[in-house]
């Protein structure tokens, strides 16, 4: 039976996301070991697709793109907000706030500039626009 990475498929891993200056934004190396079927959702398409054709045991340190990551910054995403609505708040470039999106789910936003009449608050996701290091260690492939 194959030992390799693809379509139904289950993975079993370690994995650390890093920015291309080594800053590690996520790992479970320390941790217990993630596990995923392919195609499940549970992992972005771009990574998923950077497994492929890896074999249990392999090690290895993918290059995943900002379009197979987290996409590219949309800026029809950075919204401009009167100040008025974070009275009482002391807000600088770079503070993360919790807003209600249209469902009442949490969607964070990034304060990108502002002034003494507009706030501009970002919505793209943090990483997207950067190329990211995926480092995996393949545990099991069943």
């Amino acid at each position: 039976m194959s030992k390799l990475i693809g379509p139904g498929k289950t993975v079993t891993l370690h994995f650390a996301i890093k920015l291309e200056d080594g800053q590690i934004i996520d790992s479970n190396f320390d941790k217990e070991p993630a596990t995923f079927a392919v195609g499940d959702g549970n992992l972005l398409e771009g990574f998923e697709k950077a497994l492929f054709g890896l074999e249990e045991g392999a090690k290895q340190t993918l290059k995943i793109l900002p379009e197979n990551g987290f996409g590219m910054p949309n800026p029809s995403n950075i919204q401009n907000v009167p100040r008025g609505q974070f009275d009482g708040m002391e807000l600088e470039q770079g503070l993360v706030i919790s807003f209600a999106d249209a469902g009442n789910g949490e969607l964070p936003g990034v304060i990108s500039e502002f002034d003494d009449k507009m706030v501009a608050v970002d919505f793209n996701h943090p990483l997207a626009g950067k190329q990211l290091d995926f480092e995996v260690e393949i545990l099991n492939v069943s």
